[in-house]
């Protein structure tokens, strides 16, 4: 498989713009990425510029801190897939674990991914790995596991701290093979996409999609 169908073209800056969306849209058609990751916001406008493409709509649900309520992130899901996504990427609510509140937070995951599968879409939980003790990480890891989440996603991008290879062999040793890891944070380069890749993860998120895949074209 080629770098560029394990990426996710990425951006989710507040002031993002119709015309960075087509942008967005047009270089993924060029490079043949797996998806786009883009504000709720312009799934509309984005579809639009996709159709006829295989180019995936990702967006984000409770981002980027993933404390709002249940019921929220739920009508958050329905719109986003009404609107046109195709995959959803849902922050987990770090401040419900950080509070030790497992029963919220098994709660919160198990509605928001059977709102998601009932729709019959697919659902990445962004689980801020950087945030997470050991023991935190473990138990997230047998939540995603019980309710049969699609991707452990590793980070909202917004926390500062970069996703590693080390990092993804650490969750990958946790989870069942058929639950996938996307990586995300700090992945600018194509070295490191590769060392994610290597390591475990089967789609990456960045806002480098174009330098990672231009970088991967030259060394052919």
């Amino acid at each position: 498989m080629e770098i560029n169908e394990y990426l996710e073209h990425t951006w989710l800056k507040s002031d993002t713009t119709p015309e960075k969306i087509q942008e967005i849209c047009e270089e993924a058609k060029t490079y043949k990425f797996k998806g786009i990751c883009i504000p709720p916001y312009f799934i509309k406008e984005a579809k639009a510029h996709l159709e006829g493409s295989d180019v995936k709509i990702v967006t984000v649900i409770g981002f980027p801190m993933g404390y709002s309520n249940t019921a929220s992130k739920v009508e958050e899901i329905k719109r986003a897939i009404n609107d046109g996504a195709d995959e959803l990427d849902v922050v987990i609510n770090v401040a419900a674990i950080k509070a030790g509140n497992w029963s919220y937070v098994e709660s919160d995951v198990e509605s928001v991914t059977r709102i998601t599968h009932l729709k019959g879409k697919v659902i990445k939980l962004i689980t801020e790995v950087g945030f997470l003790t050991e023991e935190e990480l473990e138990r997230v890891c047998k939540i995603v596991t019980m309710f049969s989440v699609n991707y452990f996603k590793t980070s909202s991008g917004y926390t500062g701290v970069d996703t590693t290879a080390e990092m993804i062999k650490n969750i990958r040793a946790m989870l069942p093979a058929d639950i996938n890891i996307k990586a995300s944070g700090g992945i600018r380069n194509l070295e490191t996409a590769e060392a994610v890749i290597k390591a475990g993860a089967t789609r990456i998120g960045s806002s480098s999609c174009v330098k990672i895949a231009e970088t991967a074209k030259e060394k052919v």
